[in-house]
């Protein structure tokens, strides 16, 4: 009869990371806040402190997410016809 007892799982050996990598990971994760923060505050600048309309800020908001949506497009095709 075969032993159909589970086996304990096995632990990959501790690796830890150079520095550079957490450095840089930290270095993106405050970039991403800092990025988020000016984001959600831009619209109430651009009310209080520039008197601008809710259609100027939708234009802005719309064009850059076209311009985003553009250029990953462009550089989807781009990637696509260099072979990345």
């Amino acid at each position: 009869m075969a032993d159909t007892t589970p086996k304990p799982a096995t632990r990959a050996p501790n690796r830890h990371l150079p520095a550079t990598v957490w450095g840089l990971g930290f270095v993106s994760l405050f970039m991403d806040v800092s990025s988020e923060m000016i984001h959600s505050l831009l619209p109430v600048f651009l009310v209080t402190t520039l008197h601008a309309s809710a259609m100027t800020i939708g234009l802005i908001e719309g064009l850059g997410e076209g311009v985003a949506l553009l250029m990953k497009t462009v550089s989807g095709v781009w990637s696509d016809r260099m072979g990345g």
